[in-house]
């Protein structure tokens, strides 16, 4: 009897670790089901860094998920894996979703290089707040970090790809691609079941829709999209400095237009949450400047100010561009 009590004790348990069972994520044509029902990512980038810190930390994350719920957020986008389950059944709790991205080399922290991302994955498979695993981050811009041949990193994202496959039937695969996934990139990558693509043209995104759409059916979605909230110049009606116009007014332009043409893509994800002080400078204070690979094409002066990307603050105070998103997320959508 001791041993059956124990086996029950210890059942209970496992499955109450869990907010639910895990729900069956599909792709059909260029859209994701969600238990058979037409799910449209409305998400946001989220690696929230603390004032002063250069380290994610989660002590905001029920003002965090207040927020996001309120502008009709239902997909996270996270660079690294969370290996909380209160963290994961919170955000369940919230009815959002989680993009769970994994990166090739974080010394280990369930990344593709060691093999540990497939841990994770064993681990989490069956929790309800994932919604799909994410294989690096435009990686294609640094083929220095694969031995200069950037062939290298493709096949190493195929094989992952194949082998989360293996055990998990569940969710899809994606990757977050800088801009549009060339010709060797689509020949490479077979596996995966859709495309992330993190695109930064001024604000006109929807014109690597129709590109793909040429030379692919696999589903695609906006890993990232977005502006920031400073300018360095001058232009039109923007001035030089703190500009949550110029932010609100892009992010509205590239959010209408993507929403217009929903039958091109999976969702959107925009970069992203809070702004990140830890990103160019001190991080106790915010600065300009910053670097980041292709961003020339960021609205409206050409140039990433990666502290300033939040549509709220450090201290979540909404900008105008949160309200934006608001608007636009809350909208009924036929997908």
């Amino acid at each position: 009897m001791a041993k059956k009590l124990t086996f029950k004790i210890s059942a209970f348990l496992l499955l109450a670790s869990f907010s639910a069972f895990s729900h069956d994520v599909q792709v059909s044509q260029n859209k994701l089901l969600l238990d058979g029902d037409a799910f449209y990512i409305k998400g946001i980038c989220y690696h929230p860094v603390p004032l002063g810190s250069k380290y994610r930390s989660f002590d905001k994350i029920d003002q965090d998920l207040t927020l996001m719920k309120e502008a009709g957020i239902n997909t996270i986008r996270v660079y690294e894996p969370i290996d909380d389950i209160k963290i994961l059944n919170k955000i369940s709790s919230y009815g959002i979703k989680v993009i769970i991205s994994f990166g090739f080399n974080q010394n280990g922290f369930f990344d593709i290089l060691s093999g540990t991302y497939m841990d994770y994955v064993k681990k989490y498979k069956d929790h309800d707040a994932i919604l799909l695993w994410e294989l690096g981050n435009e990686y294609n811009y640094h083929p220095e970090w694969f031995g200069g041949d950037i062939a290298n990193w493709y096949n190493a994202l195929n094989d992952a790809s194949k082998k989360i496959h293996m055990i998990d039937k569940s969710h899809p695969v994606s990757t977050a691609h800088g801009d549009l996934p060339d010709e060797q990139a689509r020949s490479l990558v077979s596996d995966i079941d859709m495309w992330g693509v993190n695109v930064y043209r001024w604000d006109q995104p929807v014109s690597i829709l129709e590109q793909w759409a040429e030379v692919s059916d696999k589903p695609i979605y906006f890993a990232e999209l977005g502006s920031d909230s400073y300018m360095t110049i001058t232009r039109d009606i923007y001035k030089e400095g703190i500009s949550e116009l110029a932010q609100a007014d892009a992010n509205e332009i590239m959010l209408d237009a993507v929403i217009d043409n929903i039958d091109l893509s999976a969702g959107t994800v925009i970069f992203q949450f809070a702004d990140g002080l830890w990103k160019a400078g001190n991080p106790s204070k915010q600065d300009i400047g910053g670097w980041a690979p292709n961003s020339s094409g960021v609205p409206y002066d050409g140039t990433a100010n990666e502290e300033f990307f939040g549509i709220v603050d450090i201290d979540r105070n909404k900008k105008k561009s949160y309200e934006v998103v608001k608007t636009i997320f809350n909208k009924p959508i036929t997908n």
